[in-house]
C-alpha cells in the first residue's frame, strides 16, 4: 500500500471523507480529520485542515479555483483491470528474447491477432527485444504486458523519422513535430493511426485530435440546452441516437467575441480586455472538444460520467457529436523501452526517439513503464480518461519527460518519476518537465518525484489541471508560442509541492494564474525565466500554507477528491 509520511492512503483517505462531511455540516473540520485519521492507521493532520480544503468539499463541483478532479483517469479513477484472458505470447509468433533479431514484426503480428480476437493480454516475457519499428495497439481491449519493467526491455533501434518520415509543423517553421507527437510504443486506433500517418507521409501536417487531420470528421447527435459547470445531467434536443455506454464529443463553438475563451479563463475585467484575436494558435484550438461516456438516458435528460467542465450556453453552439473510433480499454505494463542512445537533438528538432503515446484513447493505461535515452517520454495527443501509474523516465535527457496537449482531458498521472539525467545537457537544448497545453483541462499529477524539469504550463491556455504531492528540483524552462496566447486559464492547483532547490518558475502561480490555488508550496525565488500575468487586474487567486507543504491537510488533493466520490 502506498503511503504518504506516516499515514497510509487508506487513512488519508478516511480524514478526507470525514473532512468533507464536517464541512457540509459546518463543523469546525481539524479536529474531525484528526479523529478519522488517527482511527484509521494512527497518524495524525499535522497542523488541522487546510481551510481551503473545508472550503472546497462544501461545494466541490463550482469551486471557483480548485477543480473537481476526482474521477480522472481511467474509468472515471477506477482500479485499473487485472487477469485479462492470454491469447496470444510473442515467442509463438517468433520474437526472440535475446536481442539478436528485430522482434517488432513478430510483437506486431501477436498484437494484431489479439485484437482480431476482440482483446486480451498479449504477454512478452522477460528478456531483451531488439526493436526496428514501431509497437502499435490500434485495437480496444488489447493489454500488451511484460514480465515487469525490470525484466523485459524493448530495445529500440530506430526513430520516427527513420521509421515513417519527417514531420514538420503546421504552424510553420523547420520545427520536427516528433519533438510533441507519437511513440515507438503507440496506442492509437487503426484507422485513425493510417490517417495519421498518411497525411504526415504526404506533407500534409494533420490536426491530432478527435475529429480527423482537418477537424471536419463529425457528426452531430443532438444539440444541447443550456447548462452548468459541475451539473452531471444534461437535456438534449433528441436522445434517439444516443445510448447509454456511448462515447459522445461534447463540442462548444467560440464565438465572435471569444467569449468562450473568456469562460475559460475565469470570465470578468481581465479576460474581456485581452486580445484574442492575433492569437491564431490558440483559436486554433477551438471549438473546445470534450469526450465523455454516456452513463444514463431517461426522456430527454443524459447523464455523464463526469460533471461537465464549463457551462453550456446557447452563444457556443453546444452539441453532442461523433468522433472517430476510439481506442478503449488496452494498456501496456510491465516493460522498459530503451532507445539506443544518442545525444539529445537541438530544442524543436527531435528526430522522434519517443516512448510511449496515447492517442485518440479513452480509458487506456500504462502501468510500470520505464522509458530510457528519449526525446520525449510519455505523451498524451487527443487522449482523455487514461492512467498512468508507476512511469518513469530517465537516461541520457528528454525535452518533454511527459506532455498532454491537443485538447488531452481527464488524465491520471500518478507515482511518476523524472531521473536527473545520465550524461550533461547538450547546448541548445531545453528540458520542460510535466507539459500540458492547448485547452487540455483537468489533468492530474499526483505522487510524483521529479529530480529535473519543471511545471511546463506551454500556453496555449490549459485550464482546471492539478498538481499535487510533488518533490521537484526546478531547473527546467516552460515553452510556448507567443501564438498560443495566455499561460494559464482558470481553475489551476499546485497542492503540496516541495521544491528542493528554491527556484519560482510556474511553482507559486498566485500572480499568474486566475481564479487558481497555491496551497503548500515551498518558499521560492525568482530566478533565470520570469514571467508576467496574462490577465490585467485582480487574477483572484487563493494562496495558503506558503512555504510549509508539510502543514497541508490533505497532503494530496486527488486523493482526497476521489473520496469525495466513493
Amino acid at each position: 500500500m502506498a503511503s504518504v509520511g506516516n499515514i497510509s492512503r487508506r487513512g488519508l483517505l478516511g480524514s478526507a471523507v470525514a473532512v468533507a462531511a464536517a464541512a457540509a455540516t459546518g463543523m469546525t473540520g481539524a479536529g474531525t480529520a484528526r479523529a478519522a485519521t488517527q482511527g484509521a492507521q494512527g497518524g495524525h493532520a499535522p497542523g488541522g485542515v487546510t481551510p481551503l480544503w473545508r472550503e472546497f468539499a462544501a461545494a466541490p463541483f463550482t469551486h471557483a479555483q480548485v477543480p473537481f478532479i476526482g474521477r480522472a483517469g481511467y474509468r472515471g479513477g477506477s482500479d485499473l483491470p487485472r487477469h485479462r484472458k492470454v491469447v496470444a505470447n510473442v515467442l509463438h509468433y517468433g520474437a526472440r528474447p535475446d536481442g539478436s533479431a528485430d522482434a517488432a514484426p513478430a510483437i506486431n503480428r501477436a498484437i494484431a491477432a489479439a485484437g482480431e480476437r476482440g482483446g486480451g493480454t498479449v504477454l512478452i516475457p522477460a528478456g531483451t527485444y531488439r526493436i526496428d519499428d514501431i509497437i502499435r495497439i490500434g485495437h480496444s481491449d488489447v493489454v500488451v504486458r511484460g514480465a515487469g519493467s525490470g525484466r523485459t526491455k524493448l530495445y529500440a533501434t530506430k526513430n520516427l523519422t527513420e521509421l515513417i518520415g519527417v514531420y514538420g509543423s503546421r504552424y510553420g517553421g523547420d520545427k520536427s513535430s516528433w519533438s510533441w507527437a507519437g511513440g515507438l510504443i503507440w496506442l492509437c486506433p487503426e484507422d485513425r493511426w493510417t490517417s495519421l500517418t498518411d497525411a504526415i507521409k504526404a506533407k500534409a501536417w494533420p490536426f491530432e485530435g478527435w475529429t480527423g487531420n482537418k477537424r471536419d470528421e463529425w457528426q452531430t447527435l443532438t444539440a444541447v440546452a443550456p447548462a452548468r459547470r459541475g451539473d452531471r445531467s444534461i437535456t438534449v434536443e433528441s436522445t434517439k441516437q444516443l445510448k447509454r455506454g456511448g462515447l459522445v464529443l461534447l463540442r462548444l463553438v467560440d464565438d465572435a467575441g471569444h467569449t468562450l475563451l473568456e469562460h475559460m479563463a475565469g470570465g470578468g475585467p481581465g479576460p474581456e480586455a485581452y486580445y484574442w484575436d492575433d492569437k491564431t494558435k490558440l483559436t486554433s484550438y477551438v471549438p473546445y472538444e470534450w469526450p465523455v461516456r454516456i452513463t444514463a438516458v431517461h426522456g430527454r435528460e443524459v447523464t455523464l460520467e463526469r460533471p461537465l467542465p464549463l457551462d453550456v450556453r446557447p452563444e457556443w453552439d453546444p452539441r453532442l457529436t461523433t468522433l472517430a473510433t476510439p481506442l478503449t480499454g488496452s494498456g501496456v505494463e510491465g516493460l522498459t523501452l530503451e532507445a539506443v542512445e544518442t545525444p539529445q537533438s537541438q530544442h524543436l528538432l527531435d528526430k522522434g526517439y519517443n516512448g510511449v503515446a496515447f492517442q485518440c484513447a479513452y480509458d487506456c493505461w500504462a502501468d510500470d513503464i520505464t522509458v530510457r535515452h528519449v526525446d520525449n517520454g510519455f505523451g498524451l495527443i487527443g487522449a482523455s480518461a487514461c492512467t498512468l501509474r508507476r512511469t518513469r523516465v530517465e537516461g541520457r535527457g528528454s525535452h518533454h519527460p511527459y506532455y498532454c496537449r491537443e485538447g488531452s482531458h481527464d488524465n491520471l498521472i500518478e507515482d511518476f518519476t523524472i531521473a536527473q539525467r545520465t550524461v550533461p545537457a547538450p547546448a541548445g537544448t531545453q528540458l520542460h518537465g510535466i507539459n500540458v497545453e492547448g485547452l487540455s483541462s483537468y489533468n492530474v499529477w499526483s505522487r510524483g518525484e521529479m529530480e529535473m524539469g519543471t511545471f511546463d504550463s506551454h500556453r496555449g491556455m490549459p485550464f482546471a489541471n492539478v498538481r499535487t504531492d510533488i518533490t521537484v528540483n526546478n531547473n527546467g524552462r516552460h515553452g510556448g508560442d507567443a501564438s498560443a496566447g495566455p499561460l494559464f486559464g482558470a481553475r489551476f492547483t499546485h497542492w503540496n509541492i516541495r521544491v528542493t532547490n528554491g527556484r519560482a518558475g510556474l511553482m507559486r502561480i498566485d500572480g499568474l494564474a486566475p481564479y487558481s490555488a497555491t496551497v503548500g508550496v515551498s518558499e521560492v525565488t525568482e530566478f533565470d525565466q520570469i514571467d508576467v500575468p496574462d490577465f490585467t487586474g485582480d487574477l483572484h487567486t487563493r494562496l495558503e500554507a506558503y512555504g510549509t507543504p508539510e502543514a497541508v491537510w490533505p497532503p494530496n488533493l486527488h486523493d482526497a477528491q476521489r473520496a469525495l466520490v466513493r
